[in-house]
């Protein structure tokens, strides 16, 4: 695969699971822990914030591979 399609396939991918990933973050976050106290709230959108990081990384690392 050369560089230009790798970069526009994960371009792509990386834009539509972070969609997904923020509709189902948003969703929990809307949900059941607004009833929960204010540090377990600070927790899960710590964590829920800094989670697709990682997977994205590892996107955009195989995107800028060298040919």
């Amino acid at each position: 695969m050369s560089g230009k399609s790798r970069k526009l396939v994960g371009t792509i991918v990386l834009l539509f699971s972070l969609a997904i990933y923020i509709v189902i973050v948003g969703a929990i976050g809307a949900g059941r822990i607004t009833e929960a106290h204010w540090f377990f709230q600070f927790i899960y959108f710590l964590v829920a914030g800094l989670l697709w990081v990682a997977p994205a990384a590892v996107l955009i690392r195989w995107m800028a591979r060298p040919d």
